[in-house]
């Protein structure tokens, strides 16, 4: 079970932004669907403790990683979650394997013990990097860098994955074999998935719910199984054409793109 509720002000010169969010869910797969500049982002950098809310909770299958009310802060590395940037921030410098060990180094023990490096010789051959081993990012496609990210948050055995528009950098010829890919991995290693996106597509070939994100508020919860879904607020807004597609897939296109209208 994710259980998020927070609060937090992101202020940039006189620009400032209130993300005042809450969701939770016990299902495999779940989307921060909404446009770009929504919240989305910030929330997982809350929940992953990169940023520091004002107020709320993060609760992960019954451990607080956060309570202000209790002053629970939980250190980021503790947390044992793992994160899939969007541009993937793998390190230049480093070959394919001592990016995805870098979790399970420390600056006073860089070579890894055998439990752990058999843990990563595992997800080179899971991923198919095995062969690029000693190869640095740069010289990887954009799937490969991204499998290397992947293997690189699943290192560190955490409780849940966050992904950050991970299809995004990706040529969209390579996005629907990414797409499968990455369901695999989720069913393979039995981690619950928290993913942000606005693209559509991500949020119907992956998701088992979509909370739908605008200015800086949840506005829907979407059952992607059965096209239910369940207002935060309500909104007048303009509409947008839907796409023809399976009398499913329609409806499920039009109620994520419901609260979408107007941005």
């Amino acid at each position: 079970m994710i259980d998020v509720d927070l609060k937090l002000t992101v202020k940039d010169g006189a620009r400032r932004f209130d993300l005042a969010v809450r969701f939770q869910t016990d299902v495999p797969f779940a989307a921060l669907y909404g446009p770009s500049g929504a919240g989305k982002s910030l929330t997982l950098q809350a929940i992953a403790g990169l940023l520091h809310p004002s107020a709320g909770h993060v609760r992960l299958d019954g451990r607080t990683l956060y309570d202000s009310a209790q002053r629970i802060d939980v250190p980021a590395p503790a947390r044992r979650i793992g994160y899939l940037f969007q541009n993937y921030a793998l390190f230049p410098h480093l070959t394919v394997r001592e990016n995805v060990a870098f979790g399970l180094t420390a600056w006073y023990r860089r070579s890894l013990p055998t439990k752990d490096a058999e843990r990563v010789q595992a997800l080179l051959e899971s991923f198919g990097l095995a062969a690029l081993a000693d190869s640095r990012p740069q010289k990887l496609s954009g799937g490969q860098q991204q499998r290397v990210a992947l293997a690189r948050a699943l290192a560190c055995e955490p409780q849940v994955l966050l992904l950050d528009e991970p299809f995004a950098a990706l040529n969209p010829m390579l996005r629907s074999e990414l797409r499968n890919e990455l369901a695999q991995v989720r069913k393979q290693w039995g981690i619950p998935v928290l993913m942000i996106t606005h693209d559509i597509e991500d949020v119907l070939a992956l998701a088992d719910v979509a909370f739908v994100y605008k200015d800086g508020q949840v506005v829907r919860e979407i059952d992607l199984h059965n096209a239910q879904s369940r207002d935060f607020a309500l909104r007048d807004i303009a509409g947008v054409p839907e796409v023809e597609d399976t009398p499913l897939r329609s409806k499920l296109r039009g109620l994520l793109m419901q609260d979408m209208r107007g941005t």
